[in-house]
Parts: structure tokens; sequence; C-alpha cells
């Protein structure tokens, strides 16, 4: 028997004093999922968590096209539009975790406003939550949603899942060279990526954050591999890819309809094509690590972990270098 599969549009408000928020309208295939995905307009979302109703979580927002689409094992369940921010509060892009999930959140620097549905990203203040959606980047950094679907993405987030942010709003995805892990940390103070001594070819250190999301980072211009658990580095290792040249790809590790593990590609600028479609394994095992390191790694993948592959490096090193990142720091 076929399950009965709700999706949920958002369309926007009518109302003159709420042309923010978007209100709920029910269609009823995957089909209309993916139509609906491809015309929204400023205010309107889709939402179809009944398409895959359990496993592990992954958003993607894209700055580039004010979108943000969130996975579940591997699936597309919902598209929203948002606003980002504006030009001198950019919002920074990178790979994030969710810190901090508060419903009913005021600003503490903005006159006390509401952010409903806060789910924070950095301890500076960059934040998913419901605000206003005029069709272009008009925030002070953080990532506005509508109001209805950022309550239905707060039902189904937890503490700890991966948030990747990339793109620039309104021009191609090009940056100078810059990192791509976040760099504040608890109370905005940055956190420090300690570099591997000249003769350590790997460091693991699982214990200090024993249990959460896993989040593997392979830059191809530094020739390492971060793991970071929770955001809190865990390992760091010397790796080779063999041929150079895959790009930027993010892949999550969800389940095929056997319960079984398997790679998928989510949905960065340029590999539009590629979401939702199971990995080429070559593409993993074009990366070369140390084999102590990475047999301690596979015993801690687990469906929900996210790997992304970057040319760009880990920490920013350099400057005036255009290239195509994930970037963690506001340019």
């Amino acid at each position: 028997m076929m399950l009965n599969r709700r999706l949920v549009v958002g369309a926007a408000l009518l109302l003159p004093l709420s042309p923010a928020f978007g209100q709920g309208a029910t269609v009823s295939s995957a089909l209309d999922l993916a139509k609906a995905a491809d015309t929204l307009k400023p205010g309107q979302w889709v939402f179809a968590p009944t398409l895959a109703p359990d496993g592990p979580i992954v958003i993607m927002v894209d700055l580039s096209r004010q979108l943000a689409t969130v996975y579940r094992n591997g699936v597309r369940i919902g598209v929203s539009t948002v606003s980002t921010g504006k030009p001198g509060h950019e919002t920074p892009t990178g790979v994030f975790t969710i810190l901090q999930k508060d419903a009913n959140h005021h600003s503490s620097l903005y006159n006390n406003a509401p952010m409903k549905y806060q789910e924070r990203l950095t301890w500076d203040g960059v934040a998913l939550h419901a605000g206003g959606l005029p069709g272009y980047p008009e925030s002070h950094g953080c990532i506005h949603l509508p109001l209805e679907f950022s309550k239905e993405l707060f039902a189904i987030t937890t503490t700890g899942m991966t948030v990747i942010v990339a793109g620039r709003a309104g021009q191609v995805a090009t940056y100078p060279a810059a990192g791509v892990l976040a760099p504040l940390g608890v109370g905005g103070t940055v956190e420090t990526h300690v570099p591997l001594a000249s003769d350590e070819a790997y460091r693991w250190t699982p214990q200090i954050m024993p249990v959460g999301p896993l989040t593997i980072v392979v830059s191809q211009s530094d020739g390492r591999v971060v793991v970071m658990r929770n955001g809190v580095e865990i390992g760091r290792a010397r790796a080779s890819i063999d041929p150079p040249g895959f790009g930027t790809n993010v892949l999550v590790l969800a389940s095929d309809t056997g319960g079984r593990p398997v790679w998928q590609f989510a949905d960065v600028p340029g590999h539009e094509n590629a979401a939702q479609q199971p990995v080429d394994p070559n593409i993993l095992q074009r990366v070369h690590m140390p084999a102590a390191f990475y047999s301690a790694l596979q015993s801690q993948i687990v469906p929900g972990t996210t790997v992304l592959l970057t040319g760009a490096p880990i920490v920013s090193t350099t400057t005036g270098v255009g290239m195509s990142v994930l970037s963690a720091t506001k340019t």
C-alpha cells in the first residue's frame, strides 16, 4: 500500500502588514514538489516531510539563488526562499552545525526584535529564523525563512546537525582564498585550528567530542582531511587526491530502500544536477590518507555523516586568488 504523502506549499500572505511570511497549501505528489521548487517566489516554500520520514537531515543554503534546501536521508523534502545578509552584513559561508535552538528568541543586538524559531549557527549571532523576505538579501547576516516553514523546520532538526552555506548573493560563487571551517567559537572567540607538525601524519582525538553528528572536510589545496563532531575538531590527517580537480561537492551518508548505507550528493552551486544521485565510489577512493587514520575514521562513519570535498584551503592563508569555495569568514 502506498504511503499517503502530504506536501505543503507556502504562499506569501496577501495581508499588507505581513508580506514576509508564508502560509501552507497542500499538493499531492513528489512531482508537485519539484515543480513548486522551480517556481518559488519570495516568501514561498514547499515542504514534503513524508517523502523521507526518517534519517539524517542536512540543510543547504544557496546564497546565489536565495534558497534553502532540506534533505532527509539524502532525499529532498523541502525548499524555501530565504533572505540573507545585505551588503556590509554578508551571511558567512561555510560548514556549520546547529549550536542552539530557541523557538521564542529575541535579539540582544537589535532592540529585542523577535526571531521566531531561531537555530543558531555561530555564537556571534548568525542563525536561521523567521524573518523578512523581500526578494533580495536584507538581513544583518542571519538567514531569514518564512514563518511557517521555519516552524516546520524547527520541528525536525536537532542541535549538532550540519548546515552548509555556499554561493554569493547576486554573483557567481567566486571568492578570494579563504577557509572552510567556521572560525568563531563560544562567545565569538576565534577557534584555533592547530596544524600538523612536520613529523605528524595525522592526529586523532575522538574523546574530545565523543558523540554527535560527524562532518568530514577534505581540502585538495591543503592536502588535508579534517574531522569535526558537533563542530569540534576531533581529527586531522595528511591526504592526497589522485587525480586532482574534483571541485566542490557535498556528500551525505543516507540509507537506501533496503536500509543499506549509501553516499549521495547534496545540492551545491554548480552541481545541482547531481543532487540526490548515488555517488560514484571512485570519488571517495581518490582521497588517500594514512591507513591507521582511515581505519579509525571508518569506525565513526554512520548514516548522517557529511563530507565536504573542496579545492579551498582549510583555513585562510592567502588573499586575492579567485576560486569557488565554501568560506566561513565574512568578505
